[in-house]
Order: C-alpha cells, then sequence, then structure tokens
C-alpha cells in the first residue's frame, strides 16, 4: 500500500465513522446542549477535563465557549481543568495523579454546573473520580465516550449524558469527539444568541 493509499483509507474510516454515528448521537448531543444552556442561563457553568487528546479536545471545549465560536457573541463561563500546570503537578505530587480533576472540582463546581468528562476508552481513573466529585457537587455529566462507554457508562447518573462514539479505534472517536464539540458550540449558541 503506498502512502497516498493509506491517507485515503484514513480520510475514508472518518467520514464512515462520521456516518455510523450520526443517527444514534443526534439525540444525546441535542439533550446535552440544553443541559449547558439551562445551566449557563441559571448562572452556571461548564468544568470540562480529559488526558492527553482529550485534554486537548477539553481545553478547545473551553475556548470556544470564553472567547467565540463562529460568531460574535459575549463569553460564555467554561474551565478546561487540564491547563493549570502547578495545580495538577502539586495535587498529583501530594496526592495521586488520579486526584488532579476531582479536587477541581470540589474546589470550583457548584451545583448546577456542567463537567464535560472526556475519555476514548471511559476507564480513565482521573476522569471518573472527577465524575464522582461532580456528583458529590449536585453537578450534571456530559460525557464524551467511546467503544462500550468504559466504566464511565456504569457510574452515569440518571441525569447524566453520554455521547458514546460507536467506534472502537481511538482516532476515529477523537475525530467525532471533535465533531461533538463543535455540534455543541453550535447549539449553545443558536440556543441562547438566536440567528441561523
Amino acid at each position: 500500500m503506498d502512502l497516498q493509499q493509506r491517507v485515503r483509507g484514513h480520510f475514508k474510516a472518518s467520514i464512515e465513522t462520521k456516518e455510523n454515528s450520526t443517527e444514534c448521537l443526534t439525540a444525546p448531543i441535542t439533550k446535552a446542549a440544553e443541559i449547558i444552556v439551562t445551566s449557563l442561563l441559571n448562572g452556571g457553568k461548564v468544568l470540562s477535563c480529559g488526558n492527553g487528546g482529550s485534554a486537548g479536545d477539553a481545553q478547545h471545549f473551553s475556548s470556544e465557549l470564553l472567547n467565540r465560536f463562529e460568531r460574535e457573541r459575549p463569553s460564555l463561563p467554561a474551565i478546561a481543568l487540564t491547563t493549570d500546570s502547578s495545580t495538577l503537578t502539586s495535587i498529583a505530587n501530594d496526592y495521586s495523579y488520579n486526584e488532579v480533576f476531582s479536587k477541581q472540582v470540589h474546589a470550583l463546581g457548584q451545583t448546577g454546573d456542567i463537567l464535560l468528562a472526556i475519555s476514548t476508552s471511559g476507564n480513565s481513573a482521573n476522569v471518573i473520580e472527577a465524575i464522582h466529585a461532580a456528583h458529590d457537587r449536585e453537578m450534571r455529566v456530559v460525557s464524551l465516550t467511546g467503544r462500550d462507554g468504559g466504566d464511565m457508562a456504569s457510574i452515569r447518573h440518571n441525569m447524566d449524558i453520554e455521547i458514546r462514539v460507536p467506534a472502537d479505534v481511538t482516532a476515529r472517536i477523537q475525530e467525532v469527539h471533535l465533531l461533538i464539540i463543535h455540534c455543541l458550540c453550535d447549539l449553545i449558541d443558536h440556543q441562547l444568541f438566536g440567528g441561523e
């Protein structure tokens, strides 16, 4: 297989994964956007977390809300729990890497806030601990997962929203996660500020 054929194969696999995701993810994405909007309208905020590429996705979502997505509008309150290296390393050093997000959720999260928890496998221990902390703070959780949902699926409360990509390849799951994030941003802006 030549290199160009490999590239075409990646594009084809990405397109197929997105097509396979459309029907099963439309409803949970819509519901997730609705609960985020409700939180924002009631003075809440969105905390987001993940590891590696999912950390990048958490930061991407936060920046789109805080700055803007595709239109001029007021800033929206969102915090990526993945960005403060002093906080992350002090918690990991003094306690455990599994607590790097949960301690922040306990400190920053309030009843009515939303946690956007991202893990392609659904098994990231520190994201799972963040979900437990969010439940302790009476926050709702929107989880972005893949595969079988992992351990995150089993701890979901009935008011939480799981958006599980029907795929097993990490790269394909991450590609759909990015699309989900863009859908959420668009739906949030549309519900809060109207327009097309």
